[in-house]
């Protein structure tokens, strides 16, 4: 195979845009995942959209055809080598620094992106889901960089915690408090240790440091044991945070926060209704879309409270 970059493109529709998943929580076997970037070249025909997916070299053809599959409205496929020249420019397309108020979280190759008064994250695109660049985890971030402003906590769980950038930037803001991550695949929380190693962060049980439990939503010892929660940050997706919303509430203390991102704005509602079932009430609602990319629709990050 050649070692040009490659790029695969496509036609698709809004609805298929908006739902593109990160391509590493989609493909966990892929060691050198693709770059995938959607845009809508053209403002007055809102249901035109294109996905573009950059390779580092030609990639087989049943995982085009696996990426294709993702978009159900799929057309005009096209894989084509790119120039030498252009290959190193898109292939870091998705990873330049971003920033979320105080937070900036980026690559190595990107450190001296913090500046003085910034929280620097640093996490490596892998096989992990939370580099940043998805307007979920960057809506996480903004809302804790909005919390951090009013409120302390000292016991704090991140579920689904993917590379561990929302529970590194929550330790970060909190240090005293006492945190857990979990995910329900290894992977990921192999990933969040060495990111934890990379940005001296300590795992642990004692305050200021953060547990690392594979666990699925709520269902872990752990977890019930350093309960009851003054912050709980779950980004994941729709379906599992209605799933989970009643184990999630009783495990929120009184007056404690939530914020749930993962969901589509036209899946708010059903979310919000799960939550308000056991008591919890919206309090902050961020519209969230990461600086400088194309519009990917509306990907809304909820926050919310346990009355006292």
């Amino acid at each position: 195979m050649s070692d040009k970059g490659w790029a695969l493109t496509l036609a698709c529709n809004r609805r298929d845009a908006e739902a593109m998943p990160e391509i590493g929580d989609v493909f966990p076997d892929l060691l050198d995942p693709p770059t995938l970037n959607v845009e809508e070249p053209d403002p007055d025909q809102p249901d035109a959209w294109v996905m573009t997916a950059y390779f580092s070299e030609q990639p087989a053809a049943d995982l085009v055809d696996r990426i294709t599959a993702l978009f159900p409205s799929a057309a005009d496929v096209v894989l084509a080598p790119l120039p030498d020249a252009d290959w190193t420019t898109l292939s870091q397309r998705g990873l330049e620094p971003v920033r979320a108020g105080r937070f900036v979280v980026h690559t190595a190759a990107h450190a001296d992106a913090v500046r003085i008064g910034d929280i620097g994250l640093a996490i490596e695109a892998g096989l992990a889901f939370g580099t940043g660049q998805h307007a979920t985890t960057h809506g996480c971030l903004l809302a804790l960089d909005r919390l951090a402003r009013r409120r302390t906590f000292r016991r704090i769980a991140d579920l689904g915690t993917g590379t561990g950038v929302l529970a590194l930037a929550a330790a970060r803001r909190w240090r005293r408090a006492a945190s857990i991550a979990t995910d329900i695949d290894p992977i990921s929380i192999a990933v969040t240790a060495e990111n934890l190693r990379d940005n001296r962060a300590l795992a642990g049980r004692s305050p200021g440091r953060i547990e690392l439990v594979v666990a699925a939503g709520m269902q872990h010892q752990r977890l019930a044991a350093r309960a009851p929660y003054d912050l709980i940050i779950a980004n994941i997706l729709a379906p599992p945070l209605v799933a989970i919303s009643r184990p999630v509430s009783a495990a929120l203390a009184p007056g404690g926060v939530l914020v749930l991102a993962g969901l589509l704005r036209s899946q708010k509602q059903r979310v919000l209704a799960a939550y308000r079932k056991h008591g919890l009430v919206p309090v902050m609602d961020l519209n969230d879309r990461p600086p400088g990319r194309q519009r990917r629709g509306e990907w809304p990050t909820l926050v919310l409270t346990r009355a006292r």
